[in-house]
């Protein structure tokens, strides 16, 4: 699970700044900071933190690797059943 990330008050570059300081920029916003970029004075975009960085899922990658009981689908036990009628 994701650490919460504390809200930060943001701060507007340039976008001559943001093209010569990326990389910094970057880790900034890694750290939770979020900047703004602007153009001719103009807001133009949000360089934000991710707030997940899990990778994608991919189906199939579990295949073969589990079983499923030839028992699987057959009837529940009279006492396991009546617990979900009740």
């Amino acid at each position: 699970m994701p650490k919460s990330r504390k809200t930060v008050v943001r701060e507007t570059v340039t976008l001559y700044e943001a093209k010569t300081h990326l990389s910094e920029l970057v880790e900034r916003a890694a750290r939770g900071e979020e900047i703004v970029i602007a153009k001719s004075g103009k807001p133009k975009a949000v360089l934000v933190p991710l707030s997940d960085t899990r990778a994608e899922r991919k189906p199939g990658r579990g295949r073969g690797q589990w079983r499923v009981g030839r028992n699987f689908d057959a009837p529940l036990p009279p006492d396991v059943a009546a617990t979900f009628e009740e």
